[in-house]
């Protein structure tokens, strides 16, 4: 039976795999066909070892494929005669899975210059795609795990001589070119020495744009639970969870596979969801999201890693999430390019915003846990109070937060409160939920005014607005957006904290209603 699979390569006929064949023929008529050199750079764990392997899949009853990985080749780029000769290794033993004739091989195999290694490698390309029956794909995984970029680029250097040369006439080389990996080759020398300025001196400037959305949408999500749902007659609604999993992950295909992996394999038969019936529900995903958070994976090391490597991208993503920040998009902004290249970032209405809702919760976590640990003002909560019969007391949270608000912050200005007012909402709430809640930011009502929080509890979801205080007329839009909001949501109740910084302001806890809805307003 099939399985989910979220490390290394996915195998049609072992793993459950959405259906990508639009995406795969759009690669191969749009760049493969038309000759084209081009890059695959995504973030870590996007599915470029897998596209690649479909790519092969595909192109091999046409063309000769070689596709190849720097991912354990670290030697390789110690020298320059070291690189020609594992090329030559590794080009030897896919040619010979392709039952390419003893006398290409040999003389393929024949030994390069020591003093030229770049020059023979280059030769025996040219050879090569001469007396080969069908033309050439060339595709390198892993391109940015060489750990000295400069040799390289000089090979880089050599296939873009060959491929000018070839349009010029005068030479043989690969139809076409592909290179994957996380870092944009003009970038390489970030990854070595993360201080430095861009430089955009790169030898791969022949490169076509890469156009094609990597991601998942919801309708490929639905492909691979169809299949799914074929083996295993679980009932679920499909159209709704697929779209249920792209609204957390926005289609990032690692955090896609690993919520329907813990779907299937831990959280079906739990206390929770006794069968996968039950796990195959909104109240299961939520649950496999509070899972993911929680787990420790390479991805989010990476995130971590990231971080701090580039204190810059770091602050930057503080300010969106916390205070609202815009920061218009720029393609060429050093950060923006390292946050859009990591898959931090994405670009939305001419702004960046955090790619998904799974890595905003994940970063609101980790900065929060940050500060917890430098900051000796944190409220002593016991939690057991907010819990009544495993369900969240949202009215007692709330109240709660006021007295700690008004006994911590009742003297802070109106520009602290602007800066840190939901930071110090989400750092009282994380810890009554942890553990068997969670909590996201709506993305698009953030900003420097209002945020809109939605917790997660267990099944049921808490809508709670954050809102500065901007007279009476903009306080009652605010009620009625927020009464919207629950409309939207099918909650009858909502919840309101405004931060107002009048002298003569009536702070306190109030009931009203607003289009028909509940709302819990507290002010301070």
């Amino acid at each position: 039976m099939k399985r989910f699979h979220v490390t290394g390569n996915c195998v049609r006929d072992r793993h459950y795999m959405v259906d990508t064949t639009e995406k795969i023929n759009t690669i191969i008529e749009d760049y493969i066909q038309q000759g084209s050199y081009f890059t695959i750079n995504q973030a870590r764990q996007y599915g470029k070892t897998t596209t690649l392997y479909l790519l092969e899949e595909k192109l091999k009853e046409t063309y000769i494929v070689l596709n190849l990985s720097f991912e354990s080749a670290d030697e390789y780029f110690k020298s320059s005669l070291n690189l020609a000769e594992g090329m030559m290794m590794d080009i030897a033993d896919s040619l010979m899975r392709q039952d390419i004739s003893p006398k290409i091989l040999e003389e393929w195999n024949s030994p390069v210059s020591e003093r030229f290694p770049m020059r023979t490698l280059g030769n025996k390309i040219s050879r090569l795609c001469c007396e080969c029956p069908k033309e050439i794909i060339l595709m390198i995984d892993e391109v940015d795990k060489s750990s000295d970029n400069q040799i390289f680029l000089s090979f880089l250097g050599m296939l873009r001589e060959k491929y000018q040369k070839q349009l010029a006439g005068i030479d043989h080389t690969f139809k076409s070119v592909i290179l994957a990996g996380v870092y944009d080759i003009k970038n390489l020398k970030l990854k070595l020495h993360p201080g430095e300025e861009i430089k955009n001196n790169s030898p791969w400037n022949i490169a076509a744009d890469f156009l094609v959305d990597m991601s998942f949408t919801s309708k490929e999500i639905a492909s691979m639970l169809l299949r799914y749902e074929d083996d295993y007659h679980t009932g679920m609604d499909i159209t709704m969870i697929s779209q249920l999993l792209y609204e957390y992950t926005s289609g990032y295909p690692y955090l896609v596979s690993r919520i329907c992996q813990l779907l299937d394999e831990r959280i079906a038969g739990s206390c929770i969801c006794p069968d996968k019936k039950a796990a195959w529900t909104k109240e299961g995903i939520l649950e496999a999201v509070r899972i993911l958070l929680k787990e420790p994976n390479t991805l989010f090391d990476d995130m971590i890693k990231h971080l701090q490597e580039y204190p810059k991208l770091s602050e930057m993503l503080k300010n969106v999430l916390f205070q609202g920040r815009r920061y218009t998009y720029e393609a060429n902004a050093q950060v923006t390019q390292l946050g859009m290249m990591f898959g931090f970032l994405k670009e939305r209405n001419q702004a960046v915003c955090v790619s998904n809702r799974i890595f905003e919760t994940k970063l609101y976590n980790f900065f929060l846990a940050e500060e917890e640990a430098d900051r000796g003002d944190q409220p002593d909560i016991v939690k057991n109070q907010f819990i009544v019969r495993g369900m969240l007391r949202m009215e007692l949270v709330m109240k709660k937060f006021y007295d700690y608000f008004e006994s911590v912050f009742f003297d802070a200005d109106e520009k602290f409160i602007e800066e840190e007012g939901r930071r110090i909402f989400l750092m009282f709430l994380r810890p009554i939920i942890n553990g068997a809640g969670n909590y996201y930011i709506e993305a698009q009502t953030r900003d420097k005014s209002r945020t809109d929080v939605i917790v997660d509890y267990r099944g049921r979801q808490f809508i709670i607005e954050l809102k500065l205080w901007r007279g009476k007329k903009y306080h009652h839009d605010g009620q009625a957006q927020l009464a919207g909001y629950l409309e939207q949501y099918h909650q009858d109740r909502g919840y309101l904290l405004t931060f107002n910084f009048n002298k003569h302001k009536q702070i306190g806890v109030t009931e009203s209603i607003c289009d028909g809805k509940q709302i819990l307003e507290v002010i301070v």
